[in-house]
């Protein structure tokens, strides 16, 4: 599972600054709930490799009175959901009450706790962290967010615990430029491919589904699994988790992720659904395929939007539901469309469903963009067609020149499923242009008809190894130079 850091503190001490390192906002989304997450962030960040994600808890009173109260109504589900919580305290201001109130509470909560002394830059850092030490939390963290000074360290030591080891993907040596090199490695790459007996077809879709408050997410929940008449296991885990529902339909086993809090068919009577931002973003994380609810009548809101920018940023498939669609006119159904194509048209690869939860109308259609977008999500390929396919679409449409030099492109290979990813290696493939990686990507879907899933393309390169360098003789080859030399004398 992918860990979840919480950025706790009094105002002004720098936590929306650290937030936005870490999320690189420009690049990653933010997502902001406004009313339902009051004063709180969430952000998917990924960092050194590391991938995590980060909630800003706004500031924190920190008074006698009042810490409880602000802890209780924010901060405190924040670092509940948390698996590592950052205090964050200012090293300029220095340390006043405030902050060891929150400390206090801090102790009590017994969660893996890193003291974070900001604004240190420009300052003595020893003199800026030492009144610190006084709020009993361990070792201090000097860190200046504005500049990034001290966060890789920081997420290196913090992420530690987190690691899997992985099998090291083999990297390219210098070597590999050389012109038979390539040759041989795309060959190789085709030979080596393993001839193992995993299928994805045994393994049950891992399916969530996911939205907005009330736009159906537990009707269509409670109707998939009244269809089927499963038996649900109720398997509760820790506040933040999602509850994970076995089922078969048509001979295909599916595990359905929660998020809704749906226990039980029939016993959901709330009219407010209980929303988890964490419990959602986790959902996606773990599952396959995400189901993404819209309420039809609402149209597509900034929070839809925010939960899609999750989806596509964790490579998961998508199929987008639009629920509620009964009853509406025949002028609100064409409205509503030209909106998903303004505001979704980005968004060419997945499946649009318009439904009716309640009715059960178009819910079964859904499984079979599910088992497509699974599908292409999983399927195997080999070397030799993605190579030839790129370069078909060089044949189409050449690289750009870079400096005067044409980009060349070598070979490609699977480096990845869920989301399929290609990786191709070449010369100079860090000057391509993104209109052109775009290209290829979509040059790619069409060709291995790939739909309902993200498709990522990888670029590989390294540098002449010849360059520059002699060649270098053996013994035996310095001999035969030798005789040759001698001989060329007498004559």
């Amino acid at each position: 599972m992918i860990p979840v850091i919480a950025l706790v503190g009094r105002p002004n001490v720098g936590k929306s600054t650290l937030f936005n390192r870490l999320t690189r906002t420009r690049d990653a989304l933010v997502a902001d709930f406004p009313g339902l997450t009051r004063d709180r962030k969430y952000g998917r960040a990924e960092l050194e490799g590391h991938e995590f994600i980060v909630i800003d808890t706004g500031g924190i009173d920190g008074t006698e009175e009042g810490v409880e109260t602000r802890m209780a109504g924010q901060s405190l589900l924040a670092i509940e959901e948390a698996d590592i919580v950052f205090f964050m305290v200012d090293g300029r201001s220095g340390l006043i009450p405030a902050d060891k109130g929150i400390a206090q509470h801090l102790r009590n909560r017994k969660k893996a706790t890193y003291l974070l002394v900001n604004k240190t830059d420009g300052v003595d850092p020893d003199s800026a962290i030492a009144d610190f030490y006084s709020l009993g939390l361990g070792e201090i963290h000097a860190i200046a967010a504005s500049h990034g000074r001290g966060i890789i360290q920081l997420i290196e030591r913090v992420m530690a615990p987190f690691i899997t080891i992985e099998k090291p993907e083999s990297a390219l040596t210098e070597e590999q430029l050389n012109a038979s090199y390539w040759l041989e490695q795309e060959k190789q790459h085709h030979e080596e491919e393993p001839e193992d007996d995993f299928n994805p077809q045994d393994l049950p879709i891992k399916l969530a589904i996911v939205g907005r408050p009330n736009v159906g997410k537990s009707t269509l929940t409670n109707r998939i699994l009244g269809e089927e008449r499963v038996v649900v296991y109720d398997m509760p885990g820790t506040t933040r988790d999602s509850i994970y529902i076995p089922m078969v339909r048509g001979e295909r086993e599916y595990v359905l992720i929660d998020t809704a809090g749906v226990r039980k068919r029939g016993k959901v009577t709330e009219t407010v659904e209980k929303f988890s931002v964490i419990k959602t973003l986790k959902a996606i994380e773990d599952s396959n395929v995400v189901l993404l609810v819209i309420d039809a009548r609402d149209g597509i809101s900034d929070q839809d939007l925010s939960l899609l920018g999750f989806i596509l940023n964790s490579g998961r498939s998508l199929v987008i539901v639009v629920n509620k669609w009964d009853g509406m006119k025949p002028e609100d159904r064409n409205q509503l469309k030209d909106m998903l194509n303004l505001r979704l048209g980005f968004i060419d690869f997945a499946r649009v469903h318009f439904i009716s939860a309640l009715r059960g109308s178009g819910v079964g259609d859904l499984f079979t963009s599910v088992q497509e977008a699974y599908d292409c999500s999983t399927k195997r390929v080999n070397t030799s067609l993605l190579t030839r396919i790129m370069q078909m679409a060089e044949e189409e449409h050449q690289p750009p020149l870079v400096r005067g030099r044409r980009v060349k492109l070598k070979y490609a290979h699977a480096g990845g499923y869920n989301p399929p990813i290609v990786v191709i290696h070449g010369n100079q493939v860090a000057e391509l242009t993104d209109t052109y990686k775009r290209y290829l990507m979509n040059y790619f879907r069409r060709s291995l008809k790939v739909m309902g899933t993200p498709i990522r393309i990888q670029f590989k390169e390294g540098d002449n190894p010849f360059a520059g360098k002699r060649n270098s003789l053996t013994p035996n080859q310095m001999r035969k130079r030798k005789r040759l030399q001698s001989h060329l004398k007498k004559k």
